[in-house]
């Protein structure tokens, strides 16, 4: 199937939805930003640490990376950046254009795939922050390539991801409290689940996910010529397996 299509029919509904993840920031939260005052999220809880930017933004080309939604891009700009932004929803886009327009901020919005940054030239950004989203891609290896190539030598991308043991359990006993390990990884959800149970899934509108072993997220980077220079990690209040371990990794992997 068409994974790119289906997830971005299916994100644009999510925006439609109010996701927590497509809701714009506030003029309040601009403002602080044009003063100096600001933190993002790779994660759900965690901001990133300010030394993993470069301590002014002013000029800085940065490529917000499948992090659509009129949170991050916004921020950056008014903080000084030059930014791009790459997501596969159209309405994820919107609401950075919304956002750009309300605030009279400076940004450019490209419609595609993560794991294909062709119509970027080699050595086009100094920055990249790619906040979690790459569970949506099948292949995150072409991301870290891609990343590689597009940022300048001394740049670094900023990426979140999540850990791959939250996808071993059954969800259906999660609700219920209960840790049954089902799935073995790497999992996805178009051949890790039965027929009935996926269809229900894409009948329901959700996004396709998938799992990436921590060899292939961290290794990956590293293989593909990245040093990790910075790694944290994070747990989602309104997951339950989160009282028991961190579920989200980030990570600061720099082109030397």
């Amino acid at each position: 199937m068409d994974i790119l299509s289906y997830n971005k029919a299916a994100w644009n509904r999510l925006v439609e939805q109010g996701n927590q993840w497509t809701i714009p920031v506030s003029s309040e939260e601009i403002a602080s930003a044009r003063a100096g005052e600001w933190s993002l999220v790779l994660t759900p809880t965690k901001p990133v640490p300010r030394e993993w930017f470069p301590a002014d933004l002013r000029g800085v080309d940065i490529l917000c990376l499948a992090s659509g939604g009129g949170q991050q891009v916004p921020i950056l700009a008014a903080a000084g950046a030059t930014v791009t932004l790459l997501d596969n929803s159209p309405k994820q886009l919107e609401r950075d254009r919304q956002v750009a327009q309300r605030e009279n901020l400076e940004i450019t919005t490209v419609e595609g795939d993560m794991a294909d940054l062709s119509q970027f030239a080699n050595d086009s950004f100094d920055l990249i922050f790619h906040p979690v989203s790459n569970c949506f891609a099948p292949d995150v290896i072409p991301v870290w390539n891609e990343s590689y190539r597009v940022l300048r030598h001394g740049g670094s991308l900023l990426a979140g991801f999540n850990n791959p043991i939250i996808y071993i359990f059954d969800n259906n006993k999660l609700e219920q409290g209960i840790y049954e390990v089902r799935y073995p990884l790497p999992y996805s959800d178009l051949t890790s689940w039965d027929n009935s149970l996926l269809q229900k899934h894409m009948e329901a509108g959700w996004p396709l996910e998938f799992s990436h072993t921590l060899e292939k997220q961290i290794g990956g980077q590293i293989q593909a010529g990245f040093a990790i220079t910075g790694f944290y990690e994070d747990i989602d209040p309104e997951a339950p397996i989160s009282q028991f371990t961190p579920i989200f990794i980030a990570t600061r992997a720099t082109k030397l």
